[in-house]
């Protein structure tokens, strides 16, 4: 099977994962060995060659859609958004637990 780099509106990323070329930027730009990258993202080397030779080709690209993703990831979220966060670990389990009784009960009445 030949490895490709494919967009779905994420990013590019490896066919047939969930791994962007933005992840394997992390590893570039800390001097990471193809071997490291494949073993620390449970990735083949073709995978990592195809996501590095992309890099290559469409370096100054990926490098600035990746600049823009770290300042984006440096930024508070909307107002909107921390407003509905749980304010403690124990909030979220509450709400998750809430949604899964919510999903069950949903799942029965569909029978």
């Amino acid at each position: 099977m030949t490895t490709r780099i494919i967009n779905r509106g994420r990013g590019p990323e490896i066919e047939g994962t969930r791994i962007t070329v933005y992840r394997i930027m992390d590893f570039v730009r800390d001097h990471c060995s193809m071997t490291t990258i494949a073993d620390e993202l449970n990735l083949s080397e073709a995978q990592v060659q195809v996501a590095l030779e992309y890099i290559a080709a469409n370096r100054s690209e990926v490098e600035a859609e990746y600049d823009q993703l770290l300042l984006r990831l440096q930024q508070a979220n909307p107002p909107h958004i921390q407003a509905g966060r749980a304010k403690s670990p124990d909030e979220l389990k509450r709400r998750i637990h809430a949604r899964r009784l919510k999903d069950v009960d949903r799942a029965h009445l569909n029978r």
